[in-house]
């Protein structure tokens, strides 16, 4: 099954599976024993024929018979063996046994095997960048292939498992496109091509989720004719790709990229050996490992793009531990200037330095992660005086990025540097910048360019931490206070640069045990604070929330404090007071006085939470949720009044009449862009009067904050169905209705709003979703469904979406609701589809054809589809098929439909009827109707049609007689 040389120790993992292999070989061969195996047996089995099915190719089909007919786990345990011969053998392996391994992955797609994502991304993982061998062509077409085959699938089962593919070819088709072309590898490259626009073009709002990488790689396509296409359309006409939310390329850009895209450009293999060199290998002794790390890996032809990947894992993907960056192993910065020195082409260089720097580029301190900006800054600093060419070329490379990176949205790129210099030198990495702007060895000129930089910026101590860019939309005479500098880290270990290695520099920051019993001090001193003063009560959550965002997630063993902890203790201290947190809004007096969206404990928290999307309020959130708070509906809530009020708030500037005493019924907007600025100051508030009520704040500037309030209450339940529902089937969707129904009891706020603004925000968790539909219809009275139906006529959002198949589905659901429920439904779809672009025709033939239908069950939808076929056009298309209807107990339904056109729309109802009599005798084209075809016309349609030429005193000769077969069936039927 392997190669493997006389000198070397038998490898564990496969002798595991050929001893097992070798004691049943005789169980292997039909017929095969009926006994169950136990838990041992059955792990040997598998191992069995895993080992059976790479060395066995004849055999193969045979064993997986056999495993087919003893799996009763899902295949789990099959998979995770396969997972380990892809991490641990395949480099080993022979051609034979990886043509095998390859075959049994799709078999374990095609059963839909548990955990199959998994192993396809561990295949993944073996495609070696820069390396245009024969073997690794071949594994990255199979796999290509593969995703292609099976994307439709994919897309159903496992639809994150796509965004990873899409990354490695996107990664992978950069260098093939660069490389001399041959047979193999132009057929690759088409494959490739093929996969990622489909993905790019069908499939973004999945694409969007790799984030602002996803920039970086597309821009070194852009020599693509395909993707200059698709760069074009994200940068200048975005509304191309049909995804919600999505309106500018700035969105990326503030989104990171998470940490496990990283690892797939770099093999398991790589992988450990740089992290062993990260852990364990001091400063001073690291050349020999380097040595041996780049003839490996990096010098071989092309291989050198490697470089790119490595150091974006660098910087991403290898954290290390406080322990590490205090110790004198060699830090990351060393070995991504040492991998500079490796680049031999400019273009490469280059690229290893947008690698470097780019999340400056965008850096938000509440977004980012601090560690993925220090090695650029600690090489930058520690180049000097020795090394200051690598200064020179890496400070002299980042502002080139920010004159040159994006003009049209310059404004974020130097925000996001200004962030990343002020960020830096606030957690300690740098004691200051002055390292840089009074080092004498740069040169004047980019000594110059560097100090007008900084201090147009103010940096030094950074502005403002924004969670996302908003600066672009606010008006200037909204004037943000510098915020109070927060406790400053002492330093733990001082380099020769005055350069700080700080536990502030680590990714995963722990609490101090001082910090920590601040924040028990604050807790503990909670109840009493409350008992005396309400206000000053919140004024401690606050606080107490704040340091939670503030600082990091891990806490020091001797710590008693967790975030389950400190969230019970909030709540308990406060319903002790009196006072519930996330109590159902029905509970709550219905009186301006009692408004627990604004100004509440509740209130507090959601706000922070939105503001910050921290993953210690999350898990805050989460354990209120399990202890039966109703967090969820509250947060739907929030988000939903909040952008009714946005949408009031616009209403009003229509209108020309918006001044600060038209803020009385935008209360909650009001408290929220407050709340919004008082968080970027650090909560230190400077004025008593509403910034809103002093402000012209546009509503660009509302939109945002509205989307990010939905992106949160997305994000938690995203990771209420990861924590909470992991092991049971329930689908975001499911979660989003059940806080939905919650939300619709509550009697405080008019529910077509709530409605509203899910299908806007929400619309791919909430489009055609049968619970969601009939929620709608049932609680919803016929002034708001009007209401409804006239933003649906004017496309501000969609119930039912674009996809036929699906809607027809619902159509067949709505047949088991009671008839009122019916009649708003049809009331609803009657409107949507007259605008929308789904094939009204494929609905009402799959209607009339798919099954028998029933007088009494389904005359409500009848009527319902008669109804929209006499709001739509008699399209050609629409009217075939109505003359093609079956005749069934509503054998009326055809003629009345033609009636109602001949009184509308009479040429278009003609034309169309000739056009169709015309394709229904071209006996000569097989691809249209023909009566040899066995196919009758309705007779309903028929008799309309002979009735109507009657009293009109013509006789449509062209059109009756094309349809002559059908009118010689009419008069036998009405001679007998």
């Amino acid at each position: 099954m392997i190669r493997q040389a006389s000198h070397e120790a038998k490898n564990q993992y496969e002798l595991s599976l050929r001893q097992a292999f070798e004691a049943l070989e005789p169980q292997l061969r039909p017929p095969f024993p009926l006994t169950i195996p136990n838990q041992q047996e059955y792990l040997q089995l598998n191992r069995a024929i895993l080992y059976g099915i790479l060395c066995e190719p004849h055999f193969a089909k045979i064993h997986i018979k056999h495993l087919h007919a003893k799996v009763t786990d899902g295949y789990g345990l099959f998979v995770s063996l396969l997972v380990g011969i892809v991490n641990e053998l395949y480099v080993k392996l022979v051609d034979s046994a990886k043509n095998q391994l390859i075959w049994v992955t799709k078999e374990m797609v095609d059963v839909l095997a548990v955990g199959f994502d998994g192993l396809l991304l561990c295949l993944l993982r073996q495609i070696v960048g820069g390396d245009f061998s024969d073997e690794n062509i071949w594994l990255c077409s199979e796999l290509v292939s593969l995703f292609l085959r099976k994307l439709g699938c994919l897309l159903e089962e496992e639809p994150f498992v796509l965004n990873g593919a899409l990354y490695t070819f996107l990664r992978l088709l950069a260098n093939h496109y660069r490389f001399s072309s041959n047979a193999k590898l132009d057929a690759l490259k088409r494959l490739e091509i093929d996969f990622c626009v489909k993905m790019l073009r069908e499939q973004f709002h999945l694409c969007l989720k790799i984030g602002r990488d996803l920039v970086r790689l597309l821009q070194d396509l852009i020599d693509v004719p395909e993707f200059r296409a698709i760069w074009k359309d994200i940068v200048l006409n975005p509304k191309v790709f049909k995804t919600p939310g999505f309106s500018d390329i700035s969105q990326l850009y503030h989104s990171r990229t998470s940490s496990r895209y990283f690892l797939l450009r770099i093999t398991p293999e790589m992988e450990s050996q740089l992290r062993f060199l990260l852990t364990h290998v001091k400063l001073g002794s690291q050349m020999r490992y380097q040595v041996w790390f780049a003839k490996k890996f990096v010098l071989g032809p092309e291989r050198e793009t490697l470089i790119v990947d490595i150091v974006r894992f660098i910087c991403c993907g290898h954290h290390p531990s406080n322990e590490i960056i205090q110790s004198d192993v060699i830090p990351r910065w060393a070995v991504i200037g040492w991998l500079l020195t490796c680049c031999r082409k400019n273009y490469v260089e280059a690229s290893v330095k947008l690698a470097l720097f780019y999340d400056w580029l965008f850096f938000e301190e509440t977004v980012d992660n601090i560690m993925n900006i220090e090695p650029a800054m600690l090489l930058m600093v520690c180049s000097i005086p020795k090394y200051i060419v690598m200064t020179h070329t890496l400070l002299d490379f980042l502002l080139l990025l920010v004159e040159n990176y994006d003009l049209d949205r310059s404004d974020i790129i130097v925000k996001g540097v200004a962030s990343a210099f002020g960020a830096l030198v606030q957690k300690g990495v740098v004691h200051s910048l002055e390292v840089l702007t009074s080092c004498k060895e740069l040169y004047p000129s980019l000594n110059e360019k560097l100090g007008r930089f900084l201090s147009g910026m103010k940096v030094g101590f950074p502005k403002e931490s924004q969670p996302f860019d908003l600066s672009r939309h606010s008006s200037p005479t909204v004037s943000l206070p510098t915020p109070t500098s927060s406790p400053r880290r002492q330093p733990t270990n001082i380099g020769e640069h005055g350069l700080t290695k700080s536990a502030d520099a680590c990714s995963s920051l722990i609490f101090r045990e001082s910090h920590m019993d601040s924040i028990e001090s604050l807790i503990q001193n909670l109840g009493e604070t409350i008992r005396n003063s309400s206000t000053m009560g919140l004024k401690i959550l606050e606080e107490v929330l704040f340091s939670l965002v503030r600082h990091g997630s891990q806490q020091p063993v001797k710590s008693p404090i967790c975030i389950e902890v400190v969230s019970s203790k909030i709540a308990k201290e406060f319903e002790l007071n009196g006072y519930k947190l996330f109590p159902p809004l029905e509970h709550i007096p219905d009186s301006p006085q009692c408004d627990d969206e604004i100004g509440s404990a509740t209130a507090l928290i959601i706000c922070t939470f939105i503001f910050s999307q921290d993953e210690r309020m999350q898990k805050m959130l989460l354990s209120w949720s399990k202890n039966g708070f109703p967090v969820g509906a509250r947060l739907l809530s929030y988000a939903s009044r909040l952008g009714q009020e946005a949408d009031m708030m616009k209403t009003a500037m229509v209108d020309n009449n918006f001044g600060e005493n038209n803020y009385s019924g935008m209360t909650l907007l009001t408290f929220h862009v407050d709340g919004y600025f008082s968080f970027l100051n650090g909560r230190k508030s400077d004025s008593s009067k509403s910034i809103l009520c002093t402000s012209k704040i546009d509503k660009e500037f509302v939109a945002k904050l509205v989307d990010r309030a939905f992106t949160a209450y997305r994000c938690f339940l995203s990771y209420k169905r990861t924590n909470i529902h992991k092991e049971a089937d329930t689908s975001m969707s499911k979660l989003l209705f059940s806080d939905l129904r919650l939300c619709s009891q509550w009697e405080k706020k008019r529910q077509k709003f709530l409605f509203g603004t899910i299908f806007r925000h929400l619309a791919d968790l909430s489009i055609s979703e049968e619970d969601i539909m009939k929620l709608i219809v049932s609680r919803l009275d016929h002034v708001d469904l009007i209401d409804i139906q006239l933003e649906i006529g004017l496309k501000k959002y969609s119930l039912f979406g674009e996809n036929t198949e699906i809607v027809s589905h619902l159509i067949k659901k709505s047949l088991h609701w009671n008839c009122l429920e019916q009649h708003k439904f049809w009331g609803l779809i009657r409107t949507e589809l007259t605008v929308s672009k789904v094939q009204v025709e494929k609905i009402i033939l799959e209607f009339f054809c798919s099954r028998e239908l029933d007088a009494n069950t389904d005359a409500i939808a009848v009527g319902g589809l008669l109804a929209l076929c006499s709001s739509c056009a008699p399209t050609p298309e629409l009217v075939g098929t109505i003359m093609l209807l079956p005749n069934n107990v509503f054998q009326d339904f055809a003629a009345a439909a033609l009636a109602t056109w001949v009184v509308s729309n009479p040429s278009m109802l003609f034309d169309s009827l000739s056009k169709f009599s015309e394709k229904f005798d071209n006996k000569n084209d097989p691809s249209t109707l023909s009566n040899a075809d066995g196919i009758t016309i309705n007779r309903s349609a028929i008799l309309w049609l002979l009735d109507h030429f009657k009293a009109q005193g013509t006789t449509g000769f062209n059109i009756l007689t094309n349809l002559s077969a059908s009118i010689q069936g009419k008069k036998a039927v009405e001679q007998s």
